[in-house]
């Protein structure tokens, strides 16, 4: 492609060997996370027990996890499977958009469940008054245009660039930092933006949810030891989940700052960040959590005593 070129597509150039051993991971992966997400929504909607804002936002984070692994990993997964994976320049930035913002959300999401843990442990008595479904949807409503807003200005900056070659994005999706490094001209703007709210959204949040475990952990030391447990046993999943979309953030992150980080440890580390959060945050809260684990043993007994049934009324064929 010659510099005089517009570019209209990219070449996302991702793993570049054993690609279907690759393909066959990130399947399995995607399968799974559909999986585990969808049945944790299956079972807040229907389960009558499950109706407290704690599932309603746990209900929230499990679609929100659904669609950040879809806006990458079906692309992701097609590419795998040719020659030369392209996208094309619009179809990029909308990927690029939408895969930051739903990481955003999730995060979002996260602080809205510390609050909700910090009024049922702080306030319990007037939990039921605070946390009512308006303010519930209210605080999930904010959640997610928190987040498509804040990444609106980077987005914007990065539609704008001039993109003369080449165009060969070295990730295995059309990640912001790498499709930037391509531009011509100056980026020293997107760099400065996308930086600064790539930190405000990580550290405006954790300085939230942790507030929130601060105040917690405050009104739990004076309580007694059966308390404790209880006030544990309420937080533990979601400190988990918290801890390790954190970590895993800032890995991300420091990759990124490191300029003499390996490239394809670069995209490993990508590929764990946008999976490992959506892929365990089910199994973490099935584990830990009794309500959630007796739900799914009531799911999964009304649907043999369904069939049991069916096949009982079937009537024989003489």
């Amino acid at each position: 492609m010659n510099v005089s070129d517009s570019v209209t597509f990219f070449v996302i150039e991702g793993f570049q060997e054993k690609k279907l051993l690759m393909f066959s991971i990130f399947l399995i992966v995607y399968i799974l996370v559909l999986c585990g997400n969808s049945m944790i929504i299956f079972l807040v909607r229907t389960d009558p027990k499950l109706k407290s804002p704690m599932y309603f936002f746990l209900h929230n984070l499990s679609f929100s996890d659904m669609v950040y692994t879809t806006v990458s990993i079906p692309n992701m997964l097609s590419g795998l499977l040719k020659e030369e994976h392209t996208i094309s320049r619009s179809g990029c930035m909308l990927q690029m958009y939408f895969f930051l913002c739903m990481a955003s959300t999730g995060r979002a999401i996260l602080t809205v469940m510390a609050y909700d843990r910090y009024v049922a442990v702080c306030n319990p008595l007037r939990y039921a008054a605070i946390m009512t479904r308006k303010v519930c949807i209210l605080l999930v409503f904010a959640a997610w245009c928190y987040a498509y807003i804040l990444i609106l200005p980077a987005l914007s900056l990065a539609v704008r660039l001039t993109f003369c070659g080449p165009n060969r994005v070295k990730h295995i999706f059309c990640d912001h930092s790498s499709v930037v490094r391509l531009a011509c001209g100056s980026t020293a703007a997107n760099n400065i933006v996308s930086l600064s709210t790539a930190m405000f959204i990580l550290l405006g949040t954790f300085c939230l949810i942790l507030t929130s475990y601060i105040k917690i952990g405050i009104a739990v030391h004076s309580m007694g030891r059966a308390e404790k447990i209880k006030a544990f046993a309420t937080c533990a999943s979601h400190m988990i989940v918290v801890c390790i979309s954190y970590v895993s953030a800032a890995c991300v992150y420091i990759s990124y700052r490191v300029a003499t980080f390996n490239p394809d440890t670069r995209m490993i580390v990508a590929v764990l960040y946008s999976v490992l959060t959506p892929l365990l945050n089910p199994i973490i809260y099935t584990l830990r959590n009794k309500e959630l684990w007796e739900a799914l043993k009531r799911a999964l007994c009304r649907r043999s005593t369904t069939g049991g049934t069916q096949r009982k009324t079937v009537p024989s064929i003489n």
